[in-house]
């Protein structure tokens, strides 16, 4: 779920809605304005464009093609000192003790409860050098309060780094025109420090898409519109199109959305994600005797894929849709979509175990409607990843 959105056109032509220091615009705002964003909404305290027209051809464009997407909300948390690994391994429950300098790992940040607290993206760029790419929550004061007490020597702050999201199918072609052909060598979830035409980057093979791509971190926040300009230009040939990140795609894709699929009242366990929870270990982490207790005891809810009957819905869901099994409810509806490839109407839902089991049937409340639907597994597209991994 995103919040409510801002249309350019209330922005422009009202003198008196005006932007303040609180909501920031990222370096490519009068870019992606330039090239046809028409509302944004606010996510970790910046602006987000998130309409560019339709939304159904935006996830064509994604899926057929590609489309270059102002993410520059991913704010990053820049973590550097003597002991910043372990400052790292302290913040998230998954080992890290295998992460080379130049790859990047999807983690999770939790509490003392073991409640997550946001699932951002770790790129190790030296010994002692990390980003967290962060999701929608203020990691960067998290993570200077716990060092207040850690007793470790690091260094806690937000660096001048904004990045772009190059997805789809061409954008291997496209970073290849860019690059050069050196860039085929760069493996899925690592990164490489580069620039182009004298703006510095950081570029992994990572991307909240669920297709093949690209984030490149732009390290100087005047060089935006240039950035953007030169990615476009080269990817005319290859059909790219200004974007958006696709709630299609990514639901389709079992991809989470902080504060709509998990928040700080959700262990890593109800989501499926005990992978990256390291409890067998001799590591300490925050959260982890909450963890372990959670996992001894087992949960009480899960998250689960349904299919979801009746016309297909218009848009993403913008509230929680209470689940009912025989008049009882037992769980919401987190995150909800038309597929138009999948012509279903799809979602990611917690739900209590008891009513987990596919092929269950669960009733969706919508407004006054009662629409019926089935859990099935998720991913509902390409489970094993291989288009991003390819």
């Amino acid at each position: 779920m995103w919040a409510s959105v801002i249309t350019t056109k209330n922005i422009m032509s009202n003198k008196n809605f005006g932007f303040g220091t609180q909501i920031r615009k990222s370096p490519y705002f009068d870019a992606t304005v330039r090239w046809g964003a028409t509302g944004f909404s606010v996510y970790n305290h910046m602006y987000i464009p998130r309409d560019f027209g339709s939304p159904e051809q935006n996830f064509w464009n994604l899926v057929n093609d590609a489309i270059l997407c102002d993410v520059a909300v991913e704010r990053q948390v820049e973590i550097t000192g003597p002991d910043a690994y372990q400052f790292i391994q302290l913040l998230t429950p998954r080992d890290l003790s295998k992460l080379a300098i130049g790859q990047c790992k999807y983690v999770l940040i939790v509490n003392e409860q073991g409640g997550i607290l946001n699932d951002p993206v770790l790129l190790r760029l030296g010994e002692n050098h990390f980003w967290l790419s962060l999701s929608d929550s203020d990691i960067l004061l998290w993570a200077q309060g716990v060092a207040v007490n850690a007793g470790f020597n690091v260094s806690i702050q937000e660096p001048d780094v904004s990045p772009l999201q190059l997805q789809g199918p061409k954008s291997g072609m496209i970073m290849e025109k860019l690059f050069g052909e050196s860039i085929k060598d760069l493996k899925y979830y690592w990164l490489q420090e580069l620039e182009l035409e004298g703006i510095p980057l950081v570029v992994s093979r990572t991307g909240w898409s669920s297709e093949l791509g690209y984030e490149l971190y732009l390290r100087d926040s005047l060089k935006g519109d240039q950035l953007w300009e030169l990615i476009m230009e080269a990817g005319k040939e290859f059909g790219l199109q200004p974007g958006h990140t696709s709630s299609i795609r990514r639901i389709e894709g079992g991809m989470l959305s902080y504060h709509a699929d998990a928040d700080i009242h959700t262990n890593p366990f109800e989501i499926g994600l005990d992978r990256l929870v390291a409890l067998d270990s001799d590591i300490n982490f925050i959260g982890k005797k909450a963890l372990q207790k959670i996992h001894e005891e087992g949960v009480k809810r899960i998250q689960v894929g349904l299919e979801i009957s009746g016309e297909a819905f218009q848009g993403p869901n913008t509230i929680f849709w209470p689940l009912q099994k025989d008049g009882k409810t037992v769980g919401k509806v987190t995150s909800a979509v038309y597929s138009p490839r999948l012509k279903k109407n799809i979602a990611l839902a917690m739900v209590d175990v008891e009513v987990s089991e596919l092929g269950q049937s669960l009733d969706i409340l919508i407004d006054k409607d009662i629409r019926q639907s089935v859990v099935v597994e998720k991913p509902f597209f390409d489970p094993k990843k291989s288009l991003t991994s390819s």
